[in-house]
């Protein structure tokens, strides 16, 4: 049976087939749990910003243009904006990347665990390749949940330049990461 691509996924979850949505679930909501545990720091949260980003899918919140970018940084995205969303509303701040332990779930099988450590190194090494302005950016940003404006704040630089290096650094973010899975394809 061909796998169906992300886009077709959402496409039939746009006409509300309940199958497309656990099958769009099935494929990412270990890597987004993961990805929302080490933005929140907190478990609970965390679960309840996954749920919202699929009832937000199923109910057709925020919409999916293929023109401007790849579904998973669409939905990688809207899962960061519910967390800082939920963060805020419970006005508990965030912590720091590197003081979060290790996080996995527990429940996972080995090849889950082995395939999400894979995929974390080579996060991990691509943002290690970006510059040490471009690596702040996306850590406050995308890790402690910042808002443009807290950045320029804190970093006291303008808020064109915040946007600009981020901008910046996901393109070679995802240079980078597709060229290391056109490596893996090729491997395979």
């Amino acid at each position: 049976m061909e796998k169906s691509s992300d886009f077709m996924l959402y496409s039939r979850i746009q006409s509300k087939d309940k199958a497309a949505l656990e099958q769009l679930y099935d494929r990412y909501e270990k890597i987004l749990f993961s990805f929302l545990v080490k933005m929140t720091e907190d478990r609970d949260l965390a679960e309840e910003a996954l749920q919202e980003v699929f009832i937000k899918l199923w109910r057709g919140k925020g919409e999916y243009d293929e023109s401007k970018g790849k579904f998973t940084s669409w939905l990688f995205t809207m899962s960061r904006n519910v967390a800082v969303d939920l963060i805020r509303k419970r006005k508990k701040p965030s912590v720091p990347l590197d003081e979060v332990g290790d996080l996995m779930d527990t429940s996972s099988t080995v090849e889950d665990l082995a395939e999400w450590q894979d995929k974390k190194e080579q996060i991990e090494t691509a943002v290690q390749e970006l510059s040490s302005e471009q690596q702040k950016m996306i850590q406050l940003f995308y890790f402690k949940g910042y808002t443009h404006e807290t950045i320029s704040s804190l970093c006291d630089i303008p808020l064109g330049t915040v946007k600009s290096r981020i901008r910046l650094a996901l393109k070679k973010l995802k240079l980078s990461l597709h060229g290391v899975q056109e490596r893996g394809a090729i491997d395979d």
